[in-house]
């Protein structure tokens, strides 16, 4: 017999990169459940619209995921208007697509600093209080290139894979706690970090609701590895026995690695284009959102100008192709 779903209602979660696509579906799905939830996001006007939107027992609230100082207020601020949190859901992060020598050294970094050490953090901040109270529920969002890789993605991959590998980790290390783990690892989703990429064949894309529903199984059910669609564990594992030369035919043959290779940059421009403005940022680890100053917009914030007026050139050059939409 089954073991019967955990309760959820009246628990408090906090949901990163939550004002669009996964994470606004998340928020949505757990709401629906009778989850209180905190939306943290860098667009924090967009943050508090969609709490708006939501409705009732949520909030929207600013969020730097590459500042350890941002992430402690967004929970303690998160605690403080909702109570405990019980759940933190990881969601943020960016994705470039294009050939890895063509990645300026801050694209890289910037992917480092929000898809791994913006989880790190996270991670640290939920912890200390999931520990303090022998609970919690710690889901970290990775991706199918997890646990596999793609070219036009290397360094994606590389924040992917260490996702996977932390949580594995904490898993291990925190077993005794009472504190459950979660790692989610869709494939391509139909959000804007999927825009303008070729569907896999014999896949259907899932959308942001698939993501959100099996991450309420999994808080549900305390299931670590949580594959969208599901089926994807079983494929993961097949080709792990597999010789690596005919898991690269079988891969070939559905199209995986087209499906990054050959993007529509139509599809994508207008995120090529937020990206070149956050990557001119004087602080790469805040190049992607980098929160505007009092009064002014996110792109004034994001763009230095030269006392001309014009664009100070000398910040880091954009390389394209780039693309580079929030994946929350």
């Amino acid at each position: 017999m089954a073991n019967a779903p955990r309760p959820l209602v009246g628990k408090v979660a906090a949901v990163t990169g939550g004002a669009r696509g996964i994470g606004r579906a998340t928020a949505a799905a757990l709401l629906a459940r009778g989850i209180r939830v905190a939306i943290g996001d860098i667009d924090a006007s967009l943050a508090e619209q969609t709490a708006v939107e939501l409705g009732a027992d949520t909030v929207g609230l600013p969020l730097d995921v590459t500042s350890r100082e941002s992430f402690s207020a967004f929970l303690t601020e998160t605690e403080s208007r909702l109570g405990p949190l019980d759940v933190l859901v990881n969601n943020a992060g960016i994705m470039p697509v294009g050939p890895f020598l063509e990645e300026s050294d801050a694209i890289a970094r910037a992917l480092v600093d929000i898809n791994l050490h913006g989880v790190i953090f996270g991670s640290k901040l939920a912890l200390e209080r999931f520990q303090a109270r022998g609970r919690g529920h710690l889901v970290n969002v990775a991706s199918i290139v997890g646990k596999s890789a793609s070219p036009h993605l290397a360094t994606y991959v590389a924040t992917k894979h260490a996702v996977v590998g932390l949580t594995e980790a904490l898993r291990m290390e925190f077993a005794s706690s009472g504190i459950d783990f979660s790692v989610v690892m869709p494939v391509g989703t139909n959000t804007e970090l999927y825009s303008g990429l070729q569907q896999i064949r014999g896949i259907k894309t899932p959308e942001p609701e698939d993501v959100a529903e099996a991450i309420v199984e999994a808080l549900q059910t305390g299931r670590v590895d949580v594959y969208v669609p599901r089926r994807m564990g079983a494929t993961i594992r097949l080709a792990a026995l597999m010789p690596r030369r005919v898991a690269d035919t079988i891969s070939q043959a559905l199209g995986g690695n087209d499906a990054v290779t050959h993007p529509d940059r139509a599809v994508r421009a207008a995120y090529e284009q937020r990206i070149g403005q956050g990557m001119t940022a004087s602080d790469p680890a805040q190049a992607v959102g980098t929160p505007a100053k009092p009064g002014g917009s996110p792109a004034e914030s994001q763009t230095p100008e030269a006392p001309d007026g014009q664009p100070d050139v000398s910040q880091p050059e954009i390389n394209s192709p780039i693309s580079t939409p929030a994946s929350s």
